[in-house]
């Protein structure tokens, strides 16, 4: 999203001082991203400021009665919307706009919190799937297409993906992982691609992601994730239903303003049905 956003105001002719980049350091703030971010800001020549919101949230626990050591969802989305919060007014303070960092893969997963990463002014990233964000960068890195940030961002490619919202572990590194979580996005990825753009069943997805993915991942755990993925995408649809407004890149858009119409109380109890009995296919 800041790449993309240093971009537009470079074409524009307007000074690259114009985009305000803040980053938010809280309990799980690690140093190896929070110096990736400073490096790259710093690169770029962008406004950058440092609001810590460690301090907001211990109140903002405390106001709703919510222990400050119970590492719960609760205790993840208040960061969460504090970050928000931030970045809403200070765009409000200086008349400008939330640019949208969230991807198409974690609306299809609804891998966001609602009314925090969730929403913003504009979404440049909702179209793009987290597979296809990492080999643009990559492909950016490689060609040094921002002059002085490829090592940076080849340190970002390699770092694991995660929200930072679980303190570190005993070794400072991140603990919380969002592919031990929600599973591999290569995978989901395709299982979005083939659901959206073909509308094939389960079984033909399953069937194709053997192919595909069989020296990779064995069948229990394709059909592992293939039910989170029909799980997640039905249930989470109503974070899609209010999204701020994104650009569509390739063939796939989740935008109820674009090619997605779903209810949010749409039943998925026939595709994890189908999801379920998996055995016998070859």
């Amino acid at each position: 999203a800041l790449l993309v956003t240093f971009e537009a105001v470079k074409r524009m002719g307007k000074e690259s001082a114009e985009v305000h980049t803040i980053t938010m350091p809280c309990f799980g703030t690690t140093s190896r991203t929070h110096d990736n971010a400073c490096r790259l800001m710093k690169q770029l020549g962008v406004t950058a400021l440092e609001i810590p919101i460690r301090e907001a949230c211990i109140q903002h626990c405390r106001d709703i009665g919510h222990p400050i050591d119970q590492l719960d969802v609760t205790f993840e989305n208040i960061q969460a919307r504090e970050r928000t919060q931030v970045l809403m007014d200070y765009a409000c303070k200086i008349g400008g706009l939330v640019v949208g960092t969230g991807d198409l893969s974690e609306l299809a997963l609804g891998w966001c919190t609602y009314n925090a990463d969730h929403m913003s002014m504009y979404g440049v990233n909702a179209g793009v799937p987290k597979t296809l964000m990492r080999w643009m960068i990559d492909s950016m890195a490689d060609d040094n297409i921002f002059d002085g940030c490829s090592e940076i961002l080849l340190d970002i490619l390699d770092t694991p993906i995660s929200p930072e919202l679980l303190p570190p572990d005993e070794n400072g590194e991140i603990a919380q992982q969002t592919e031990d979580i929600v599973g591999p996005y290569e995978l989901h990825d395709f299982f979005l691609y083939y659901c959206v753009r073909y509308g094939f069943e389960p079984e033909k997805i399953y069937y194709l992601a053997r192919k595909a993915f069989g020296q990779q991942y064995d069948t229990k755990t394709v059909q592992k994730w293939l039910k989170t993925f029909y799980r997640r995408f039905f249930t989470q649809q109503y974070k899609r239903s209010c999204l701020p407004d994104g650009v569509k890149i390739g063939s796939i858009c989740l935008s109820p303003r674009g090619d997605w119409r779903m209810p949010s109380d749409a039943a998925m109890s026939l595709w994890l049905e189908k999801a379920e009995n998996l055995d016998e296919i070859v």
